[in-house]
């Protein structure tokens, strides 16, 4: 079992009683999904490989998706990977602008190393690799040696991208390594900055790289493959990205809808292009099987659909099922986090959070959703922290006594409850006309 720290443990139940996933320590209470994570791994051995894959996470409300994929970037971590975690938002995040798409993989990029932000620690360590190789043939007191780096700088990343990466990318890393040569750390975390996709950098920083615009929509994608390469130059084995809750796409105009679904497609089409590089999606049955979502989309649609022959589906094709939550698994998620739980009084919290109250707190958290504990789990874990914390802080609490109210669904899991999901273009566009 793994060892967690009183941070991480700390971290854990703070986070469930916000109802959120947690970032850290996960591992810790992953139950049931064995086969899933095993798959995921394979996903991960193909990147290590020289391959860029692609896969999607499909599971209703509640089946654990985002812990899923949570869990896929800390084994990916572990294993030497570069990660980044993306949530799709009708906000700020327009999918089908591929500069917004990477400016948020760029901003969330994230290694064992530097949790977040990582951009500017990869740069430096890609560029004292080079140092260090050229230093052993030429000697680092060489008078032209900082020339001498600016010029394997360039080779690398042409040569890593097969002449494919844009040359202002290269001129941005050439910039930033002179300015950080020079102590003028601040203009190079401006360079820095821009090149992670930020729109606000100031055209004085610009005219130090001999550049003028931002990195716009049509090479968003370009700009990937080099920052992918840079990755993997510094010493890491790839990239793993997650794109979060792809559903929120459903909720989008119907012409934003459009260009983001063709944006998915053009992605998957291109996944091989990017060696190393693991894109992980996220959604509802709704998002990939409706005709809004991307059944109405049939290059992208025949490409990922979702195949299964009776109760059996294979974990190895383009989406991977996700299976709802049952009493016996919630039951076993909760034994996990009483035994991680940070307490002082352990003897109390195993006596008065036994088995047979958990059994309890799952039949009545989910007797609201007619025995359906599939969507439930986030209430319910809410509901089992705070039982533990009541009797962690009062001596006197007696849980057994305690009656609990059934979880309240919101109007999706009331959806999925009834089975009242519309199933017609026409209910689609009613909803979308609520929503607009």
């Amino acid at each position: 079992m793994t060892v967690l720290s009183e941070r991480d443990r700390n971290h854990v139940f703070e986070q469930l009683r916000k109802g959120l996933v947690p970032e850290r320590g996960i591992e810790t209470f992953a139950v049931g999904i064995d086969k899933q994570r095993d798959e995921l791994q394979r996903q991960l051995q193909l990147a290590r490989d020289g391959e860029g894959t692609i896969k999607f996470l499909r599971g209703g409300y509640g089946c654990g998706k985002t812990f899923m994929a949570r869990l896929a970037l800390r084994d990916a971590r572990e294993q030497g990977f570069a990660t980044s975690f993306v949530v799709v938002s009708d906000n700020d995040l327009h999918f089908h602008r591929f500069d917004d798409v990477y400016r948020k993989i760029v901003g969330e990029l994230g290694t064992s190393m530097c949790p977040r932000g990582a951009l500017g620690d990869i740069l430096d360590r890609w560029i004292a690799r080079i140092e260090d190789r050229l230093a052993q043939t030429y000697g680092d007191t060489a008078p032209d040696f900082d020339d001498k780096v600016r010029v394997e700088l360039d080779r690398e990343l042409m040569s890593l991208t097969k002449g494919q990466a844009p040359h202002d990318l290269v001129r941005v890393v050439q910039a930033i390594f002179d300015l950080k040569q020079k102590g003028q750390l601040a203009e190079a975390g401006a360079l820095t900055a821009w090149l992670s996709g930020s729109g606000n950098v100031a055209q004085a920083a610009k005219k130090v790289a001999g550049i003028k615009g931002d990195i716009e929509s049509r090479d968003a994608l370009a700009y990937l493959r080099g920052i992918l390469e840079i990755v993997k130059a510094a010493g890491y084995k790839g990239l793993v990205v997650v794109i979060d809750e792809a559903e929120t796409i459903l909720r989008m105009r119907t012409d934003s809808r459009g260009k983001s679904l063709n944006g998915i497609r053009q992605i998957a089409d291109d996944a091989g292009r990017f060696p190393g590089l693991v894109w992980l999606f996220t959604g509802t049955p709704e998002f990939f099987d409706s005709r809004r979502g991307v059944g109405g989309l049939t290059p992208l649609h025949d490409r990922i659909k979702f195949m299964k022959s009776g109760d059996f589906a294979s974990l190895r094709q383009a989406q991977l099922e996700l299976t709802p939550f049952d009493a016996k698994r919630l039951s076993a998620v909760a034994l996990k986090l009483r035994e991680i739980y940070p307490s002082s009084a352990r003897a109390r919290i195993e006596t008065a959070i036994d088995e047979r109250f958990i059994a309890r707190l799952v039949a009545e958290c989910t007797a609201g959703f007619k025995g359906d504990v599939g969507v439930v789990p986030r209430q319910f874990l809410r509901a089992f922290v705070t039982e533990l914390d009541l009797v962690e802080e009062h001596p006197d609490y007696d849980p057994s006594a305690r009656r609990f109210e059934a979880a309240t669904m919101t109007p999706e899991e009331a959806a999925v409850v009834s089975g009242a999901a519309a199933t017609s273009e026409d209910d689609d566009a009613t909803r979308a006309e609520d929503v607009w």
